[in-house]
């Protein structure tokens, strides 16, 4: 089976990240979505995120009947921070049958040098690269790729919790399952 593996911090899980799933996994040949809840990007700020399990349980909320899609939460219990190149190599340990991509945005992308054993990265993986606006994949590093047009909304996680922090309304960006239970649970007040 071919897994794509959507890495994030998903904080909180929106539409925008749904679409492009499924975009992918209906137009490529990647058969499920595996998204992977990372407990902290090391490119990003950590004092702004949820707790990774409430994360988790958002992307859980999010693709409850999807069968396509997984919520994986394999980096929680690996050294922290995590890095895309040592998830990769314990999956492949675990589950040696299947095929793993990388799914990533062409933004994301142009910084693939900066990852750690990046070398390592592109030269044993496949990478499904959905574009984003002003980001055009200019060098490959020699990696495996498939570059997706994928429907993009100009949504971000950011964007959201700022709006609920204004007390504003972020209902039609998500699910209903996950804006209600943000919204009960009152996280990113």
């Amino acid at each position: 089976m071919h897994i794509g593996l959507y890495f994030g911090s998903f904080n909180p899980i929106h539409i925008g990240h749904l679409i492009v799933a499924n975009h992918i996994v209906e137009n490529t040949e990647v058969d499920k979505i595996w998204f992977i809840v990372s407990p902290h990007n090391p490119l990003k700020e950590a004092h702004s995120l949820l707790n990774e399990y409430d994360r988790l349980h958002l992307v859980e909320l999010a693709i409850q009947n999807n069968l396509k899609f997984r919520a994986s939460n394999v980096e929680f219990h690996l050294p922290k921070p995590s890095y895309t190149i040592d998830t990769l190599t314990h999956l492949v340990e675990k589950f040696p049958l299947e095929k793993f991509s990388v799914i990533v945005g062409s933004d994301s992308f142009q910084n693939i040098h900066r990852w750690k054993n990046f070398e390592q990265l592109v030269a044993n993986y496949s990478f499904v690269i959905y574009k984003r606006p002003g980001f055009e994949i200019k060098e490959t590093h020699g990696a495996d790729i498939t570059v997706m047009d994928a429907p993009l909304l100009d949504i971000s996680s950011t964007h959201i919790r700022k709006q609920i922090k204004e007390k504003k309304s972020v209902r039609y960006l998500m699910t209903n399952e996950v804006f209600k239970y943000i919204e009960e649970n009152r996280y990113y007040l």
